[in-house]
C-alpha cells in the first residue's frame, strides 16, 4: 500500500510538472509538421479602435509611469482609446491622472473590489476590442498590434500576452524564483495555443473581443482566467502572443508571493466550481486535457502528492528493510531532503544570498506549493474577500 502511495506520488508530480510539458511539446511538434501559419501584421491604416483598459485602486506610485508607457505604444492614436477605473482610491491616482487628457477616468467613491470595477467600466467601452492591462505593468511598445492581429482570424475570441518579471536586485529570490516560473510558463502556453487554446490569461495583459464581454460574478477571484475559459467554452481560441509582453516586478519576497499564489489557487478552486464544462472533451475539445493536466492537477492533487510522496518515501526506507528497490528508495529519499535542506537554507537566509539557484529554486518551488495547499483552506473557510490586500512589490 504504502509503495503504491508512493509511486502514484511520483507519476502525479513528475506529470503535473514535467511530463505534460514534454507530451504537449511532441504532439505540437508533429502537429507542426502538418501544418505551419505565419500571422502577418495588419496595415496601420486598417488597425481597428482599440480601447486600453485599466482598473486601479490606490496606483498613485504607478500611474504615471503606466499613463507615460501607454502613450508611447506603436498604435495609432487616434485609435487607442486609454480607460480608467479607480473606484474607491482615496490617494493621489485620480488627481495625478487628471494630468492627462487623453485618459478617460471612471470613479466612485465606494470601494468594492476589482471585478465590479471592470464589470462597471465595460459600459463605457464602445470600441470592438477591449486590452486589459495592470496598472503596475509596462507592455512593450508593440504589444497591442501584437495582440490585435490574432483578431484577423474569427474563431479567436480573446489573445493572451506574456509576463515577465523585473529580477530587480540579486537577492530577491521572490523575483528570481517568479521570474523562473513565467519564462517555463510561456513555453507551456505557446504550445497549448498551438494545439488549441491557452488554458488562462494573464490579467497585466490580454484582449478581447467587445460583444464577447460577459460579465462575471462579483466574488469571482480569477476573473482572467474566468473571462478568458468562459470564452473557450463558449467554442472560441483563446491564443497566445509571446512577442506582446507585460513587464512587472516580482514580489518583494517570497512570503509576499505566498499572499498572491495562496489567492490564486483559492481562485481556481472557485472555477472548478463554476466551470465544470471545462472538463467536458465532447464540448471544449483538447482544452478539457489541457486544462485537466496543467491546471486541476497542479491547484489539487500534486501539492498533496509531494507531501505523500516524502512522507512515504520516508517510511520505506526506515521501515521496509530488504525490499527489492530498496535502494531506489534510498537514494530518492536522499535527493529529496537534500531539496529540502536547500529549500530551508534559501528560506532562513532570504535576501542574503545573491541569487543562487540552488536555493531559491527549491525554496520558491516548495514555497508555491505550500500557497496552494493553504489557498484550498482559504477556499473552503471562505476567507478571500474580493478587495483583497495587494502583495507587496519589490
Amino acid at each position: 500500500m504504502i509503495e503504491k502511495l508512493f509511486w502514484i506520488s511520483v507519476v502525479v508530480v513528475g506529470y503535473t510538472f514535467a511530463g505534460y510539458t514534454i507530451l504537449l511539446a511532441i504532439i505540437v511538434l508533429i502537429k507542426r509538421i502538418f501544418s505551419s501559419t505565419k500571422l502577418p501584421m495588419p496595415n496601420p491604416a486598417e488597425l481597428p479602435e482599440v480601447c486600453l483598459f485599466v482598473t486601479a485602486y490606490n496606483e498613485a506610485d504607478c500611474v504615471v509611469a503606466k499613463v507615460e508607457n501607454s502613450l508611447q505604444l506603436n498604435y495609432p492614436k487616434e485609435k487607442l482609446k486609454l480607460l480608467w477605473i479607480t473606484d474607491g482610491s482615496d490617494d493621489d491616482t485620480n488627481s495625478r491622472l487628471e494630468k492627462y487628457p487623453e485618459v478617460r477616468v471612471e470613479y466612485l467613491p465606494e470601494r468594492r473590489g476589482k471585478v465590479h470595477a471592470m464589470n462597471r467600466g465595460m459600459q463605457f467601452v464602445d470600441s470592438p476590442f477591449v486590452v486589459f492591462t495592470d496598472s503596475n505593468t509596462l507592455l512593450s511598445p508593440d504589444s497591442v498590434q501584437k495582440l490585435i492581429r490574432h483578431f484577423q482570424d474569427e474563431r479567436i475570441g480573446c489573445v493572451a500576452g506574456e509576463k515577465r518579471v523585473f529580477k530587480g536586485s540579486a537577492e530577491n529570490m521572490a523575483a528570481a524564483g517568479e521570474n523562473l516560473y513565467w519564462n517555463m510558463e510561456s513555453i507551456l502556453k505557446q504550445f497549448e495555443s498551438e494545439l488549441s487554446s491557452v488554458v488562462g490569461v494573464v490579467g497585466e495583459l490580454f484582449a478581447i473581443r467587445r460583444d464577447l464581454f460577459v460579465p462575471v460574478a462579483n466574488n469571482c477571484l480569477l476573473d482572467d482566467f474566468q473571462i478568458s475559459m468562459g470564452l473557450a467554452v463558449d467554442g472560441h481560441r483563446v491564443v497566445y502572443e509571446s512577442e506582446a509582453v507585460a513587464w512587472e516586478n516580482g514580489s518583494q519576497n517570497v512570503r509576499e508571493e505566498l499572499k498572491r499564489k495562496s489567492r490564486i489557487a483559492a481562485g481556481g478552486l472557485q472555477a472548478m466550481i463554476k466551470m465544470p464544462a471545462l472538463l467536458n472533451p465532447f464540448r471544449v475539445g483538447w482544452v478539457s486535457f489541457q486544462y485537466f493536466s496543467h491546471k486541476i492537477l497542479r491547484w489539487t492533487v500534486a501539492p498533496w502528492c509531494i507531501l505523500i510522496a516524502f512522507l512515504s518515501n520516508f517510511l520505506l526506507v526506515f521501515f521496509a528493510t530488504g525490499n527489492s528497490l530498496e535502494l531506489i528508495y534510498i537514494v530518492v529519499f536522499a535527493l529529496q531532503l537534500g531539496w529540502y535542506l536547500f529549500a530551508f537554507v534559501g528560506f532562513k537566509a532570504e535576501g542574503a544570498i545573491a541569487g543562487n539557484k540552488l536555493f531559491y529554486i527549491p525554496y520558491y518551488f516548495t514555497a508555491i506549493n505550500y500557497a496552494t495547499i493553504k489557498g484550498l483552506f482559504r477556499f473552503l473557510k471562505g476567507k478571500q474577500p474580493v478587495t483583497w490586500e495587494k502583495a507587496r512589490r519589490a
